[in-house]
C-alpha cells in the first residue's frame, strides 16, 4: 500500500486544506497507510472522552493501527513534550495553542473539541450569578490559565472586583477544587467537566447537595451577544507531524467528528470507554457528557468564536496568547 505524506504530496507548500484536496485527487484505491502507533495527549476533562470513545469504537483505525491516549494533568507537561519532541498530537486549551503558535513552536489548530466545560459549583443554590459571589470564597482552577482568565474577564463585565469583592483560592487540579468544595472549605468552585459532575456525586456521598449554580458558557454568551460558545480546547498537531502525515490528519478529524456525535447520542457507552483511562467512575462521566458540549469543529469554521475567546484572554493578560491574535495559518 502506497504511503502518501504531506511533504511528498505538497512539497511542504500549502495548508491542510490543500492536503485534503490532494487526497480527493488520488487515484481510486490509493490511500495513505495508517500509522502503526500514535499517542494522543489529552486532559482529564470532557474532550478526552471523545478521543477515548473514538479509540474504543475503532473510529481512528483508518488513521492509526494502535492509537492511545496519554492523560496530561498540567499544561506545562505539554510544553515540555513539545520541547523534548515527544508530543505530536494532543488536546490543549485553545489559548495555549495560540501562545505556542505565536512563539514559533510549530503547532497548528486542527479543530475545537468542546464549546465550553466550565461551571461554578456550590452548596448554596442562591449563588446563581457572578455578582452573588461577592463576600464568598471561590476555588479557582489553574491560576493564570484559561479558566481563571476567562472568569476574570467575566467578572470585569459584571462589575465585580475579584481582588476586593471575594476571596479566590487557587487550586492546581479539578480534584483539589472539588475536594475543597465538598469539605466546605470554600463556598464555591470553578471546575470543568467531568469534575463538576463528580462534585455533585461526591457531595451526595458526604451528605451535602452540590448545585451547578453558574454556567460560564451562558454568562459568556450574555456578555458577547454574538458568540454563544466558548471554544475552550482543541486538537493541535506539530508542523513536523503535519508535513509527514497530512492524509492521516484528515482521517483523525473525520473519526473524531463521528465519535463526538456518537458520544452525545450514547453517553453511557462512551462513559464506559472513558472511565478507566480518566480514572473516574463511569456513572460520573455519563452524567457529565450533556454538560461537556463535545464537538469536533474544524478550526477554520470556528475561527470567529476562537478569536473572541483569545481577545478576552488578551484583555486580561496579553502575554497569555503570545501578545497577538494568531494569523490565518494557525487554523487548519
Amino acid at each position: 500500500m502506497q504511503r502518501i505524506t504531506r511533504r511528498s504530496a505538497l512539497r511542504g507548500g500549502a495548508s491542510l486544506a490543500g492536503a485534503f484536496a490532494v487526497a480527493g485527487a488520488l487515484p481510486a484505491g490509493v490511500h495513505a497507510a495508517p500509522l502503526d502507533r500514535l499517542e494522543i495527549w489529552g486532559p482529564p476533562a470532557g474532550p478526552s472522552i471523545t478521543v477515548l470513545h473514538a479509540i474504543a469504537t475503532g473510529r481512528l483505525d483508518g488513521a492509526v493501527r494502535k492509537p492511545s491516549l496519554r492523560v496530561w494533568r498540567q499544561v506545562d507537561e505539554v510544553r515540555a513534550g513539545l520541547t523534548s519532541r515527544s508530543f505530536d498530537v494532543g488536546i490543549v486549551p485553545v489559548p495555549v495553542a495560540a501562545n505556542l503558535y505565536n512563539r514559533g513552536l510549530g503547532v497548528r489548530l486542527v479543530n475545537v473539541m468542546t464549546d465550553g466545560i466550565l461551571y461554578v459549583m456550590s452548596s448554596d443554590p442562591a449563588l446563581t450569578s457572578l455578582a452573588a459571589l461577592r463576600g464568598h470564597k471561590l476555588a479557582v482552577l489553574f491560576p493564570n490559565e484559561l479558566p481563571s482568565l476567562i472568569l476574570e474577564r467575566l467578572f470585569r463585565h459584571a462589575g465585580v472586583d475579584s481582588a476586593k469583592d471575594l476571596e479566590l483560592i487557587p487550586t492546581a487540579t479539578p480534584l483539589e477544587a472539588m475536594q475543597l468544595l465538598v469539605l466546605g472549605r470554600v463556598d464555591a468552585a470553578l471546575v470543568p467537566e467531568p469534575a463538576a459532575s463528580a462534585a455533585i456525586v461526591k457531595g451526595t456521598l458526604a451528605g451535602k447537595t452540590i448545585h451547578r449554580v453558574i454556567d460560564l458558557q451562558a454568562v459568556w454568551a450574555e456578555m458577547t451577544g454574538t458568540h454563544k460558545t466558548v471554544p475552550q480546547a482543541g486538537l493541535i498537531i506539530t508542523d513536523s507531524f503535519r508535513e509527514a502525515n497530512g492524509l492521516v490528519i484528515e482521517a483523525i478529524q473525520a473519526g473524531l467528528a463521528d465519535a463526538a456525535a456518537d458520544v452525545r447520542a450514547h453517553p453511557a457507552r462512551a462513559a464506559n470507554n472513558a472511565a478507566g483511562p480518566l480514572q473516574m467512575p463511569w456513572p460520573v462521566i455519563e452524567k457529565s457528557i450533556p454538560y461537556c458540549n463535545l464537538v469536533a469543529t474544524p478550526a477554520r469554521d470556528a475561527r470567529g468564536a476562537v478569536e473572541a475567546v483569545l481577545q478576552a484572554m488578551a484583555d486580561v493578560n496579553p502575554g497569555y496568547i503570545g501578545g497577538k491574535l494568531p494569523d490565518a495559518a494557525f487554523y487548519l
